[in-house]
């Protein structure tokens, strides 16, 4: 009897073990797993961002380098001078130091210029062929011409004699003259093993696929393919046709489109897609993370423990008492480890990236780990101090005065959980932050909100990241953008939108618009090379700054031509201001032993008599220029006189 009664006492109690170690053992699966997926999707945005901010860098210079070239006059006139020059060597040498100038200073791997008349492809080792309509590897240039854009980017290999056919990444601008018809197509080429090496680190080091595609799906540059091979991504990956919509319909500018998506065969949240539009290149950034690998994990740390349970179970029968407290002590154990690796493996991932990572558990207003804790202390704030009491102290010890208030209220725990109730699963605010109390660096913050069902708390991870590089580098860009590298004054585009939005502003006030071209420039540069020409412009803009005021508009808007607008009280000041001007650029400049006389042919057009936008008053300014040319050069013409 008392046999009978143990044995259904051993197997009721192994029973209920095996029940409660299988029940831990599926509900430790799931929890692993949704852990698992959130820090697939956590390193993916990440990632992303990474790699969107790296490409818009990378690909920001040698659009803007393209663009100056295709606004030189020295070019246009190049070109309007081919139908003459057919058969004259000179021609072709000087046209190939030119873009081997720019092949120099800027370190490029191709410089090439098309001639829209002749077809003829020249680049820094001259003429290279002659492009016929027809031919598939030529399809890049009439494209180009057809769409009407300015300019346009492909991935194609590099037909240049000496480049072994390498694939490189082409910027093509279309330059046109005075009346806007096209002379011919002007860029630079980068080669595209650097990037595919970049795309590849990311891949090696977060395990995640990353693709740049056009609008119709196909591959431009990944770590192994290139447009070279027009691959397209969703016929290499098999995603199904919502993943296609999800990724080409995307065109919202910085910020990603986040999703799960299942595959051809049907299995559900297969991969997990980020996916940005990138508008300069008129590209998709595609970061995709699958998920066979970690269910694969999952499935077999499964069955091991399955075959743990069962060799526990049988010891149970002979030491029941025994068994049971070590049960008791490894499902511990077991949960504190699961919980442990996730974390170790989530912060060594995002640790790379981020300077500092705490966590915060907002629900009950306090710091979730030690770390958090000891570095609200090192702040002043004592132990135990509540989360929005530390939040302050750190804002008045290290945040720069404005930017305190956005800080704390971006992160108090009333906005957090605010946020986390609409919908919002990532906070992020920039502000400057010091050490010493004396000098301030760019911080951005990042925080993702996590909601824990284990004690349904709501815990804010966030990871401070130095992005002082960044913002110099973002300013250097918007710099760039703006001014013209070599002079300083500003690019074509700037100056109009500055001279626009003056006379938008101040409708009715008198200004002035000059129009400057250096006279026989060509000269300088066919008798003294590229550099000594590139001196008698910088002469040139120092000659020009002189004369006017800090707030008066400069810009360069081609190669030898120069623009100046300014507020004046009346048509004699602009008049005596362009005499002066006249005998001041009327001067030699000598560099290295070498002499060259320097002047200066003007037009002058005043606003609102002589337009009230850009267009008609360089319009008008032009055609007194043009009077001062016909009339021998080195002087100056008021339009009013021109007519």
């Amino acid at each position: 009897m008392k046999k009978n009664i143990l044995m259904r006492t051993n197997f009721l109690v192994c029973l209920i073990i095996v029940a409660g170690f299988l029940g831990t053992a599926i509900l430790s699966y799931r929890t692993n797993y949704s852990a698992s997926l959130q820090s697939i999707e956590q390193v993916s945005d990440l990632t992303s961002e990474g790699i969107y901010y790296q490409m818009t860098s990378t690909f920001a210079k040698p659009v803007n380098v393209s663009l100056t070239m295709a606004n030189d006059s020295l070019l246009r006139d190049f070109l309007s001078e081919e139908a003459g020059h057919l058969d004259d060597s000179d021609y072709t040498e000087t046209l190939q130091g030119f873009l081997s100038g720019y092949r120099d200073k800027y370190g490029y791997d191709s410089v090439f210029l098309v001639s829209t008349a002749t077809g003829r492809y020249y680049n820094f080792n001259g003429l290279d062929r002659v492009l016929t309509q027809g031919n598939p590897e030529n399809d890049w240039y009439y494209n180009l011409l057809e769409s009407g854009l300015d300019y346009s980017m492909n991935v194609d290999n590099d037909e240049v004699e000496g480049a072994q056919n390498e694939v490189t990444v082409f910027v093509n601008c279309q330059i046109k003259d005075h009346d806007g018809t096209v002379m011919g197509v002007v860029g630079v080429g980068l080669r595209i093993d650097n990037l595919q090496e970049m795309l590849l680190d990311y891949e090696r080091d977060y395990g995640v696929g990353v693709y740049l595609i056009d609008e119709e799906g196909r591959i431009e540059i990944s770590s192994r393919y290139s447009g070279y091979e027009q691959r397209s991504l969703f016929e290499l990956r098999h995603y199904d046709a919502r993943a296609r919509q999800e990724v080409l319909g995307w065109r919202q500018e910085e910020s990603p489109n986040r999703f799960w998506t299942s595959d051809l065969d049907g299995k559900p949240r297969s991969n997990y897609i980020v996916s940005r539009f990138l508008p300069e290149l008129d590209w998709h950034l595609v970061v995709e993370r699958d998920t066979a690998a970690l269910v694969a994990d999952l499935n077999r740390q499964m069955r091991l423990t399955v075959l743990i349970i069962s060799v526990i179970v049988a010891g149970i029968l002979v030491v029941i008492t025994r068994v049971i407290r070590s049960f008791n002590r490894q499902i511990v154990a077991l949960a504190q480890s699961i919980e442990q690796e996730r974390r170790t493996i989530f912060e060594q991932a995002t640790g790379q990236l981020f300077e500092n990572i705490y966590e915060l558990d907002i629900t009950h207003n306090r710091a979730a780990n030690e770390e958090t804790e000891r570095y609200f202390e090192s702040l002043g704030a004592p132990a135990g101090t509540p989360f929005d009491k530390a939040l302050q102290i750190i804002a008045q010890k290290q945040i720069k005065e404005e930017y305190r208030e956005g800080y704390i209220g971006t992160f108090c725990p009333q906005n957090v959980i605010r946020a986390y109730e609409s919908g919002e699963e990532t906070l992020r605010y920039e502000f400057m932050i010091t050490r010493d109390g004396l000098t301030y660096y760019w911080m951005r913050i990042t925080a993702r909100l996590v909601h824990l069902d284990s004690d349904n708390s709501l815990h804010m991870l966030t990871y401070r990241q130095n992005i002082e590089p960044e913002k110099q580098q973002e300013q250097r860009l918007q710099l760039l953008a703006l001014t013209d590298e070599m002079t300083g004054l500003l690019t074509k585009s700037a100056t109009q939108r500055r001279i626009e939005k003056l006379l938008y502003d101040r409708p009715g006030e008198l200004f002035a618009f000059f129009i400057f071209d250096i006279d026989n420039f060509k000269q300088a540069n066919d008798l003294f090379g590229h550099a000594f020409g590139d001196g008698v412009i910088k002469e040139f803009t120092q000659v020009i700054r002189s004369h006017f005021r800090s707030g008066d508009v400069l810009g360069r808007i081609g190669g030898d031509e120069f623009v100046a607008f300014l507020s004046i009280p009346e048509e004699r000041f602009a008049a005596d201001k362009v005499k002066a001007l006249s005998r001041d650029l009327d001067r030699s400049y000598a560099c290295g032993g070498k002499s060259w006389h320097i002047s200066a042919s003007i037009g002058v057009a005043f606003a609102p008599r002589d337009g009230r936008d850009f267009a008609s008053l360089y319009q008008n300014a032009d055609a007194a220029l043009y009077q001062t040319k016909a009339r021998g050069k080195n002087g100056f013409t008021l339009y009013e006189s021109a007519h």
